[in-house]
């Protein structure tokens, strides 16, 4: 489904009302993070109707689904780059 790649959900915020779900994930190789996240918006509908197979008996309403590319990574092996060059 996603060509090999491996990927990671770091963080998911839902809305109070349930009705949205942002997902961030991380991907491995970091090269592909952004046809990672074309593919996971491609597939959403399908990951929506996989995740109401799973949770439907305990959720009333299935949120919609966003996903949002988790950089966090990134930006900390940069600081600490940083840190060793100083």
């Amino acid at each position: 489904m996603f060509e090999g790649m491996m990927i990671t959900v770091t963080q998911v915020r839902v809305s109070p009302d349930l009705g949205v779900a942002k997902a961030y994930l991380s991907f491995f190789p970091a090269e592909k993070r952004m046809h990672g996240i074309e593919l996971a918006n491609e597939k959403k509908a399908h990951l929506r109707k996989l995740l109401a197979n799973q949770v439907g008996k305990q959720l009333r309403k299935i949120p919609e689904l966003s996903f949002f590319v988790d950089d966090s990574l990134d930006y900390f092996e940069e600081i600490d780059r940083l840190l060793k060059k100083g």
